[in-house]
């Protein structure tokens, strides 16, 4: 009945009748943001008092309204046509109402489209004089395509949007006149303020019908673009509650069959693996959050998997367990010699760590120790010996190769099928939380744009940083510090600085060939002759089959060549058993060659006579020490200094060097200084496909060079090495132990070395020393005192053909002037 009375009052109230200019006198009420179209029913706020006071005087006076839209807030005082949209509507008021929070509401009906004019007054409430506008109709043909257009959007837009009634859609689609039609369907929408504004001002009702047709385009995607994702959501919504639906219906079928959910059971499972593993408070809190997470997702969840196997590498790691060490300091003695002849210093050093740990219990830091040495002298296997000794777990991590940080500190769980690093892998697998580990080749570590694993490692090799060692997994930080890491390098120069100062480094030096004879002996031997089924077989090496072994098979500072060697000589002899061929009983060196064929690897012999230019070096290199023979030659030219050899940067330097010596010392030596500018000079050192580098050749080279131009000869029985300076000095070098061993087994028996170098004997075997003379030098003339021989009593061969030319120059000149 109220709405009835309501619709009624609509109809009592005429629209304002303008006078003979067209004009018409009202008042406006000012609604902010809102724009009321004509012949549609509205309701609207009432926000201010004077908006009220419009209201009550139309309801008195029974006339309509403006409603306009201002541009700005504004006071009534200073209220111009500037501030207002220059088009509103005119309005009937139905009813106004109270609401129960005091707010009153009206219903009011738009009329037409009115144009201000002037406003006559703006106290209590704005007046103002309006035009009414004409609205301009399509043509028919017009009319007809663009009101389709408009029906079937808005068709669409009312399937998508529930706020469209159906009985709205039946008006529109019985409303004749374009422009009430536009009118109506831009009431329903949700558009913009500046949209519906700029609808209300065009008067052409071809126009407005493409502008909303334009809207409704763009609202049509907005929709449908809702729609596909409210269908997603419902379709995931679905599957979600089928699977909840067949989940609960097999819990109900599992209990009336007296069986235990298969997820609830897991869950189960876990919560008591979670226990069992007796984990740290704070890794026990971080476990059984994961486990609250999992329980609340569906079981079929990506996440469900990633979060289970987190829990297992929690649950799986050693967090607290521990072996106990053996502490007996003879029991580990016995089983070092045991395993490994020889490596004096590495021995004492494992046994002093025993010691101290028996002493200081878990107050010492755990060492992390650097093997450095050739291949194959028992770096990595002595690892094994120690984990043996002590009675830990021994795992090993080969990191050469290794190119990416994650390798080191794995990936973070936002990847999908990311894992923990090397490091945290290994101590599951190690299953104690003090295993040796073993960080082999240490210095073949890569580095690219995933990162520099060298650096990752820097907080795994610190005992200040280890004991809470984070992984990007693991997100908890892990404690690394009862570990005792070794690591094992065949050179220290990739390493990083940072890292190097982290490593206690132990040497390995190259074995004697007497120490590789007892090592053969030993252990290679008998594991061979088990390995290939021979161990009830009675077969010997002799000595000298050793011997032949060593120096003309094997090239090595190791013995890992030698063990081959040994297994090819027992696959010769098990294949003659195999076939029931007698075999020898005893291996001699003659039966060596028989069986393996020439040798691979001539000895190279140093040359017996003494020479001038040809001098003898000793080098280092990674397979141990061996000799290198310098040759100098002194040819007809322009004083320059060419060298082959393939020779590296700081070897050329040495070079340069020495020839600078000689000549600074040309007068002592009654060289004429036109030598030098007059004869070139070339260096060379033979094997030119093996690079050569390093500064220990100096005194060689100048000794060689100053022998080619004095042409004295130098003793061919001995060998030299030490750094020179322009002045003469000779400085210390280093791998003297590996260059008194290469000079043994070249027979030679004088070495020169510098002064520096002699503590550096104590190294060397006793049996090398004995058949060795070391001669030790600090200047360059005490070199020359020992290996160069007087000059030939004749004289420089050069003097004497320079002096025949300038004879036979002499005698022309003289022929020339006779008459």
């Amino acid at each position: 009945m109220a709405n009835q009375t309501r619709t009624s009052d609509f109809f009592k109230v005429q629209n304002a009748t303008p006078d003979e200019n067209g004009l018409f006198e009202r008042p406006v009420i000012l609604l902010r943001g809102m724009v009321i179209f004509p012949h549609t029913v509205t309701p609207i706020d009432v926000p201010t008092p004077p908006v009220l006071s419009a209201i009550q005087d139309g309801l008195l006076k029974q006339q309509t309204l403006i409603a306009v839209a201002p541009r700005n807030p504004v006071a009534l005082a200073d209220l111009s046509l500037e501030d207002l949209y220059p088009v509103g509507t005119e309005i009937a008021v139905g009813h106004l109402m109270r609401l129960p929070d005091d707010r009153r509401n009206a219903l009011v009906q738009g009329r037409r489209r009115v144009q201000l004019v002037e406003i006559t007054q703006k106290v209590p409430f704005p007046v103002v004089k309006a035009r009414a506008l004409i609205e301009i109709p399509p043509a028919a043909d017009e009319a007809t395509g663009a009101v389709r257009t408009v029906l079937d959007r808005f068709k669409r837009a009312a399937e998508l949007n529930p706020s469209i009634s159906d009985e709205v859609l039946a008006y529109a689609l019985n409303v004749q006149n374009p422009g009430i039609l536009a009118d109506l369907i831009a009431s329903t929408l949700t558009l913009p303020f500046e949209e519906r504004q700029r609808l209300l001002e065009t008067v052409d009702e071809n126009k407005r019908l493409q502008q909303l047709a334009t809207l409704l385009g763009q609202e049509l995607k907005v929709l449908e673009l809702k729609d596909e994702i409210n269908s997603q959501v419902q379709q995931e919504m679905d599957r979600s509650q089928r699977e909840v639906y067949l989940r609960e219906q097999m819990r109900v079928i599992q209990t009336e069959l007296g069986e235990q959910d298969f997820f609830q059971q897991e869950a189960n499972e876990v919560r008591e693996q979670i226990f069992n593993a007796k984990l740290p408070p704070e890794i026990h809190d971080k476990a059984m959050k994961e486990l609250s997470r999992l329980m609340m997702m569906p079981p079929m969840a990506p996440e469900v998997g990633m979060i289970r196997t987190y829990i297992d590498w929690l649950t799986g790691l050693p967090w607290t367990k521990i072996s106990e060490d053996n502490l007996d300091v003879a029991h580990a003695q016995r089983v070092l010699d045991a395993d490994h002849y020889g490596l004096r210093k590495v021995k004492e050093r494992i046994l002093e760590y025993i010691a101290v740990r028996k002493l200081a219990g878990s107050h010492m830091k755990s060492p992390i120790l650097c093997f450095v040495g050739p291949p194959g002298v028992g770096k990595t296997s002595l690892g094994k010996s120690i984990a043996r000794a002590l009675g830990r777990e021994f795992v090993r991590v080969s990191l050469g190769g290794v190119r990416d940080e994650a390798e080191i500190r794995g990936h973070r769980r936002t990847y999908i099928g990311a894992m923990p690093g090397r490091i945290i892998q290994t101590m599951r697998r190690a299953g104690t939380i003090n295993p040796v580990f073993i960080l082999d080749e240490i210095d073949k570590l890569g580095m690219d744009f995933r990162g520099d694993p060298a650096s990752a490692l820097l907080e795994v090799l610190d005992p200040e940083q280890n004991n809470a060692y984070s992984d990007h997994y693991l997100e908890v930080p892990y404690d690394l510090s009862k570990v005792l890491f070794v690591t094992t390098a065949n050179d220290l120069d990739p390493l990083p600085p940072a890292l190097l100062d982290r490593l206690e480094v132990i040497e390995f030096s190259g074995y004697t060939e007497e120490e590789k004879v007892e090592i053969a002996r030993h252990f290679l031997i008998p594991n061979q002759l088990e390995a290939h089924g021979l161990k009830d077989v009675k077969l010997t090496l002799d000595n000298r089959a050793l011997q032949e072994l060593i120096r003309e098979y094997t090239y090595e500072g190791g013995v890992r060549n030698l063990n081959r060697e040994i297994a090819n000589v027992c696959r010769k002899i098990a294949r003659r058993v195999a076939e029931g061929k007698p075999i020898p009983q005893r291996i001699t060196a003659a039966k060596v060659i028989e069986l393996l064929g020439p040798p691979l690897y001539t000895h190279q012999l140093v040359h017996q006579e003494d020479t001038v230019g040809l001098a003898t070096g000793l080098v280092w290199s990674y397979d141990g020490g061996d000799i290198a023979v310098i040759e100098v030659a002194i040819l007809a030219g322009k004083g320059t200094l060419t060298m082959t050899g393939q020779l590296g940067e700081v070897m050329q330097e040495s070079a340069q060097t020495a020839l600078s010596y000689v000549r600074s010392r040309a007068a002592d030596f009654d060289l004429p200084h036109d030598d030098f500018e007059n004869y070139d000079v070339h260096i060379h050192l033979p094997e030119g496909a093996v690079p050569k580098d390093g500064p220990s050749a100096g005194i060689t080279l100048a000794a060689a060079i100053l022998s080619a131009f004095t042409e004295r000869k130098i003793r061919s029985n001995f060998a030299m090495t030490g750094e020179i300076t322009l002045r003469g000095k000779v400085l210390p070098v280093g791998g003297i132990k590996e260059k008194v061993l290469a000079a043994r087994r070249a027979r030679i028996r004088n070495v020169i070395l510098p002064i520096p170098n002699r503590k550096d004997l104590v190294d060397i075997p006793h049996e090398a020393l004995r058949d060795l003379t070391f001669h030790f030098v600090d200047d360059m003339q005490q070199v020359i005192d020992k290996v160069l021989l007087e000059p030939p009593p004749e004289g420089r061969k050069r003097d004497a053909d320079r002096q025949m030319e300038d004879d036979k120059t002499e005698e022309a000149l003289e022929t020339a002037s006779e008459p």
